[in-house]
């Protein structure tokens, strides 16, 4: 059996966290396997319906690199692949229902249904759902009347007083009462449109689905559907309800717990390999002890049996860890490449203000200093933040900000004179050379390595925290560092820069 799976999104809104974990494992377990990925797009639902968020599909498959094998952009032979221009196959087919005595027609208006609910629900009454009203109408008489254009929808006939099983590949054996199932429900508007579960299943069929892998929240939906198979007299594919994505607090991940949706994961800078690593952990293990995998890695270990039961906790701090472990795998060319977007929009080459794009001399300066940043970045919109010192001369900060612990400023401005000294050397020796050259100053003047280096720091960066200062100095250069030194030593009102 060759395994064909789908990812079937309703564009009704962005591409999100588990969407896309759905998704995935769909990817990874037809990969697997040496079968076909499929994406269908499940547009039935019109009134929520953009072509934005189509759009937003696409874009967000595109920068993650999962490449479906049939789709509405790629075609196929099981196509068209969305259900939109699908219809006449739904309406053939719930007719064939209707023929065999498992669908039948409703007249029932919204009015009624709406009063039948309202009466259930003052009543306190457990039934809930249609009340079969026009179930045991004659055939005949109820095909005359649809035929006249009498307004009406086509539902399906639930088998009453028995039991539906299913097999799940994760759950394992399933059993419903069908008398708990949702009472006849519709399968064909009244405006021909079909419903989810109509179309679903006739798609599922007619693309000759193996494997439906989906969220757990649409097991509810699993015995309907079966339901819907054996009425047809179809074989239903294999079903395996991948565990929920909570949050921390054990609740489903929503935007209450902070980004959900691909779009603001991507503007605030996380890596797609990052993500999809990630993802592809949530509710599923593959070696233990192990914890980065290229796509590749997770498609050879892919199977069914890795997926668990329990639901899958998103903690963000992994994520972040994840992103900044990804970043540390990257080139100084191709991290440049990355974050540069982001310091273009942020202003960093066009003096703080203007997203301007930086000069060819700008460009390799940036360049240069990712070897300063790649250990500190978590995200990718934090480079220009951490460079700015680079870009712009910074602003002084109060004469505090320059003291080493328990020191005062007239010793301050001892220590920046003597740090003033080893600009040049240390500006043009590699870090070892430098480091060695700063420690000699410290250990004749008996002054502890980081008090020495912490106010020549400040002057040089604008700030006690920075990018390593060595790096730093050989990115600007001599003439450039003794320049701010003197500015520094100026602002803390030394009279002279000798010492």
């Amino acid at each position: 059996m060759i395994i064909r799976d789908r990812y079937a999104p309703s564009p009704t809104g962005l591409q999100h966290i588990g969407g896309i974990r759905t998704a995935l494992f769909n990817y990874l377990f037809a990969r697997s396997g040496e079968g076909r990925f499929i994406l269908r797009l499940e547009d039935t639902d019109r009134a929520r319906y953009d072509e934005a968020f189509v759009k937003n599909l696409y874009d967000t498959f595109a920068w993650l690199g999962i490449h479906w094998d049939e789709g509405p952009d790629t075609g196929g032979p099981a196509g068209p692949y969305v259900q939109s221009e699908r219809f006449g196959l739904y309406k053939k087919y719930a007719l064939e229902l209707v023929e065999k005595g498992r669908g039948y027609y409703c007249f029932c208006s919204a009015e009624r249904l709406d009063r039948v609910r309202a009466e259930r629900e003052a009543a306190h009454s457990s039934n809930a759902g249609y009340d079969r009203h026009c179930r045991d109408i004659p055939p005949a008489e109820a095909a005359k009347r649809a035929q006249t254009g009498d307004p009406c929808t086509i539902r399906l006939k639930i088998p009453l007083g028995e039991t539906t099983k299913v097999r799940d590949q994760i759950l394992g054996d399933m059993e419903w009462k069908n008398d708990d199932v949702s009472p006849d429900p519709v399968l064909l508007k009244s405006d021909g449109f079909p419903t989810y579960h109509l179309a679903n299943v006739v798609d599922d069929h007619l693309m000759e689905i193996t494997h439906v892998l989906r969220a757990q929240e649409w097991l509810s939906s699993t015995p309907m559907h079966i339901i819907l198979y054996n009425s047809f007299g179809w074989e239903p594919p294999a079903f395996c309800h991948l565990p929920m994505v909570m949050g921390q607090d054990g609740k489903k991940l929503s935007k209450r717990h902070g980004a959900t949706s691909i779009d603001e994961f991507r503007r605030q800078g996380y890596l797609p390999e990052a993500l999809l690593n990630y993802v592809a952990l949530l509710g599923a293990s593959y070696e233990e002890g192990r914890e980065i995998y290229t796509l590749e890695e997770l498609v050879e270990r892919f199977s069914l049996d890795k997926l668990n039961k329990a639901p899958a906790i998103f903690d963000y701090k992994k994520l972040e860890w994840y992103n900044g472990q990804y970043m540390r795998m990257k080139s100084d060319v191709e991290l440049a490449a990355l974050t540069l977007p982001y310091s273009i929009t942020a202003g960093l080459f066009g003096n703080g203000i203007d997203p301007t794009e930086p000069t060819a001399e700008q460009r390799n300066t940036f360049t240069a200093a990712m070897p300063l940043i790649k250990e500190r970045l978590v995200f990718l919109h934090e480079a220009p933040e951490k460079l700015g010192y680079l870009f712009s001369e910074p602003a002084i900060p109060p004469a505090e900000e320059f003291f080493p612990k328990k020191s005062d400023l007239e010793r301050t401005i001892t220590l920046l004179k003597l740090g003033r000294k080893l600009v040049k050397p240390m500006a043009e020796s590699n870090d070892e050379d430098a480091e060695a050259v700063a420690k000699a100053a410290s250990e004749k003047a008996e002054i502890k390595l980081g008090d020495l280096l912490m106010p020549l720091r400040v002057a040089i960066t604008g700030a006690r925290v920075s990018p390593p200062l060595f790096g730093s100095l050989r990115i600007l250069g001599a003439e450039k560092s003794l320049a701010r030194v003197d500015k520094a030593l100026a602002a803390l009102g030394a009279a002279d820069s000798s010492i």
